[in-house]
């Protein structure tokens, strides 16, 4: 029998180097995905503090500045806390802001679906900003909430109304609502809402295999952003178990609260030639909701922070002073 020994110290050897080189890989990719992280914050919230906030389920990305009343903006997908740049600034002047990104997107963790979806459900996402902000020492606050924010932030108003003094929603009518009036036209504009609750992997693999092209080509200032935080299949499959928890649990959550409305003062903003604003009395949507709801359509695209600043922020400035 010829002799075995050098052979085996020979692949332990090898297996060692090739642990090492993973792990120095491993390392070195955490390390420039927190490179790009940062160079990201500090070029788009010059001045704002960077933290990560752990929740009772899960860790949150924020960035925080300003003085003032305390503020809170949550942003929609397929986006982040990135989307809030061009006002935040401004409201910086007024408002102690808390910026954060969702759990399971951006760079906050990627908690496991659970059952029936409810680790993303509009609940628990909202459980998440109240731990936030208690975290910043604010039992109360304003809270402004674009696309899914807004959603997360209508069940935080309904779940911690002693919290929520004033709700802002950008371009959304309630999720309720959208899918009990199914129609044509709104499975047209929104058929990703569709799309993306297939069961997994179906919708993740065909994303993650053309990001780009899901993404599309943006041409603004946080595209590169937005693009980077999906290249990460966790953050995919998160927003997955976004949509799929708000065809299922957070319906569940809503039939229950349909006799309760929104206490706290709520402005509506939307896109007046946008899909919403085309399909919706949006306001009057809003009112069935909300016991003090008001306002307007406005120039610009799903993303008005992004698209018409300036008329957004005077609309938010007006409401969050009133």
């Amino acid at each position: 029998m010829p002799d075995t020994q050098p052979l085996t110290f020979e692949r332990r050897q090898l297996l060692r180097g090739a642990t090492a080189l993973l792990a120095g890989a491993a390392a070195q990719s955490l390390q420039t995905a927190d490179a790009q992280e940062a160079a990201a914050d500090a070029r788009l919230f010059p001045g704002f503090t960077v933290s990560k906030v752990q929740t009772s389920g899960a860790t949150i990305h924020v960035v925080s500045g300003g003085q003032g009343p305390p503020l809170l903006l949550w942003h929609g997908a397929p986006q982040s806390h990135a989307t809030w740049y061009k006002i935040a600034p401004e409201l910086a002047k007024e408002y102690t802001l808390i910026i954060a990104d969702l759990r399971g997107y951006g760079d906050s963790s990627k908690p496991e679906g659970g059952k029936n979806h409810e680790n993303y459900s509009k609940r628990a996402m909202a459980l998440d900003g109240v731990e936030v902000m208690k975290h910043f020492g604010f039992e109360k606050f304003a809270l402004v909430g674009h696309d899914r924010g807004g959603r997360v932030g209508h069940r935080m108003a309904l779940d911690h109304p002693d919290k929520v003094t004033k709700l802002a929603v950008i371009d959304i009518v309630p999720t309720y609502k959208l899918f009990h009036n199914v129609t044509k036209e709104f499975a047209t504009a929104y058929y990703h809402w569709f799309f993306l609750i297939q069961p997994a992997p179906f919708p993740e693999t065909l994303i993650n295999n053309s990001i780009e092209f899901y993404m599309g080509r943006g041409n603004s200032e946080v595209h590169s952003e937005y693009v980077r935080t999906f290249k990460n299949p966790a953050t995919v499959h998160a927003m997955c178990e976004d949509y799929r928890a708000a065809a299922s649990i957070d319906l569940e959550h809503d039939e229950a609260d349909m006799s309760r409305k929104v206490q706290c003062p709520l402005l509506a903003l939307w896109a007046a030639n946008g899909a919403m604003g085309r399909m919706y009395d949006v306001l009057a949507t809003w009112k069935e909701r909300a016991a003090n709801a008001s306002g307007k359509g406005l120039p610009g695209g799903h993303s008005l922070q992004e698209t018409t600043p300036d008329q957004t922020l005077a609309e938010l400035r007006a409401f969050l002073r009133s």
